[in-house]
């Protein structure tokens, strides 16, 4: 479905060639205060533009339609919406019996036996993340106290950040794409966040971060190589009252619940499946594998504006674990 959250709840709308992308936030405290310029930090993250981004250039200008008055929220649901202004529609049309590989082209098609609008990849699009960084931008001001660090770790497995550049460019001259790994640190999280067992913070934050459709990996704390750790070298230490540890192998969740250290989690985000580059794959009319050549404004590197929607998915899950902790607070 298209909602997510039990107390702090978000639920999207729209498609990528469609009248407007949106998004609805109910759970929101009264007296926030909130206008348009709130968002535009966020929303300037996200945005294309620079190399390695599509070339499609919208305006992503948010139109608060309720839940705010005379400049604060109200406690009703707040309505944000996004007019597209940018579409080249006829550029999908041949997606339609020969779709692209690796992309929801075909598994929307026979999910909504054909109904689905496929142009410029529907609601399946990147740009339905809009609505998730929106709604990030008020999950992040209920998190008081609480701040995000974010930086690409890896990109197509160039760890040095001063070659990145050299990297994204080599990928736009081949008409390709390239994927990494984001990091996220979080800092200023309380103690006691997360319901086990099906709603640990492990598990909301990774089940949002999944409804990114460019994810496809997550690791908290030392992850994956912890695999060649022993107990004694994997455990965090705890070294004062507070429960502050001396390592953070667990990336400051413990048995589903935030310990009080920073959350540290890493996300691999893909390649975008719209590359120039010609691929054999099947094409449904003729009934036969040949070439299909893509055409179409795409991003080389999605990875770049991945980030503050990554950011936005992490900030929303601990906002609505945030309302359920406090809940069972006398």
């Amino acid at each position: 479905m298209n909602s997510f959250g039990r107390l702090f709840r978000v639920s999207i709308y729209g498609e990528s060639h469609g009248v407007s992308i949106g998004v609805v936030v109910d759970g929101v405290k009264p007296g926030i205060k909130l206008s348009v310029e709130d968002f535009k930090a966020d929303l300037l993250r996200r945005k294309s533009g620079g190399i390695g981004t599509t070339p499609r250039i919208e305006p992503d200008e948010v139109m608060i339609e309720s839940g705010v008055f005379n400049g604060f929220t109200t406690g009703a649901p707040v309505s944000l919406r996004f007019i597209n202004t940018n579409t080249k529609s006829k550029d999908y049309s041949n997606l339609v019996t020969q779709p692209r590989p690796g992309h929801a082209d075909f598994t929307a098609h026979v999910k909504y036996d054909g109904f689905n609008d496929y142009r410029g990849g529907g609601h399946f699009s990147g740009r339905i993340t809009l609505g998730m960084v929106a709604a990030g931008v008020i999950a992040k001001k209920m998190l008081e106290g609480v701040s995000f660090q974010t930086k690409i770790l890896n990109l197509n497995g160039e760890t040095d950040s001063k070659k990145f550049q050299e990297t994204i460019k080599a990928a736009v001259e081949a008409h390709d794409s390239i994927g990494g790994i984001i990091g996220l640190t979080i800092n200023g999280v309380p103690v006691g966040l997360g319901e086990p067992y099906f709603d640990s913070l492990e598990s909301t934050i990774s089940h949002l971060m999944f409804s990114i459709g460019a994810v496809k990996g997550i690791e908290f704390g030392k992850g994956f190589d912890g695999a060649s750790l022993k107990g004694s070298e994997f455990n965090d230490r705890i070294i004062d009252e507070s429960g502050r540890t001396a390592t953070n192998n667990n990336g400051g969740i413990n048995g589903g619940i935030s310990n009080g250290n920073p959350i540290d989690l890493k996300v691999f985000v893909k390649p975008t499946p719209s590359v120039g580059v010609p691929q054999d794959t099947y094409n449904f009319k003729d009934k036969v594998v040949n070439s299909l050549v893509i055409e179409g404004r795409h991003d080389a590197a999605i990875i770049l504006r991945a980030m503050v929607v990554c950011e936005a998915a992490c900030a929303i899950a601990l906002c609505d674990a945030m309302l359920i902790n406090n809940a069972y607070k006398r």
